[in-house]
């Protein structure tokens, strides 16, 4: 099965090339985290269609544009009006071949009745698959995680947890690969360095 790169690369070594074509992959993270870097580095790979549902269309792209390692060119279009699983789901219809989708967060999306929700992670299963793409489900852990997090999980061909930590003077980010389906889970956590760019921190850990 062919491999689609994150764009983050020590993270592709990791999983043995990238991300198979066709999956959901669930990025779940802290809201006061760096988390958003993943999804920029993913702009760089292919096409990207963004989907944010709490913060409007210029705000992203201003965030994109602020940054200053080089990301892509994405796509971005508001869903969080009054219906948003009706809005993501019409959009997801016209992804192209080959395209990645960011639904940044999908806490939102979670709120809906369960069998609609359920039968919008199926049809996007299914687009993901017969167009060769990919998609990230950007979710918040926090004390307000929506019911139907269980069911994102369990739909989710991969799901990156990544914990963050004030430890004294430093901030300790650690990313887990529980599930990886159609692949090797890591058997470690990856200790990252969230600054510019996704990177690995190098440094030690003193006991």
């Amino acid at each position: 099965m062919p491999r689609l790169a994150t764009g983050i690369d020590v993270l592709d070594r990791q999983l043995g090339g990238g991300i198979p074509a066709g999956s959901i992959v669930l990025l779940a993270a802290n809201p006061a985290s760096q988390s958003e870097l993943f999804l920029h580095e993913l702009t760089t790979t292919r096409g990207t269609l963004w989907l944010t549902t709490i913060r409007s269309e210029q705000a992203v792209t201003d965030a994109l544009e602020r940054n200053p390692v080089p990301t892509g060119n994405p796509t971005v279009r508001d869903v969080g009006g009054d219906a948003p699983l009706d809005a993501a789901s019409s959009l997801v219809r016209d992804l192209p071949e080959g395209a990645n989708l960011v639904i940044d967060v999908v806490d939102v999306l979670e709120r809906s009745e369960p069998p609609r929700y359920r039968r919008f992670l199926n049809d996007l299963q299914t687009h993901m698959v017969n167009t060769q793409g990919l998609t990230v489900l950007h979710g918040l852990k926090g004390e307000t995680i929506p019911d139907n997090r269980d069911l994102t999980e369990h739909m989710a061909d991969v799901v990156f947890d990544l914990d963050t930590k004030i430890d004294g003077s430093e901030i300790v980010n650690r990313l887990a690969v529980p599930k990886f389906r159609g692949g090797r889970a890591l058997d470690e956590t990856i200790k990252l360095r969230l600054a510019e760019r996704v990177t690995v921190d190098t440094s030690r850990d003193i006991a």
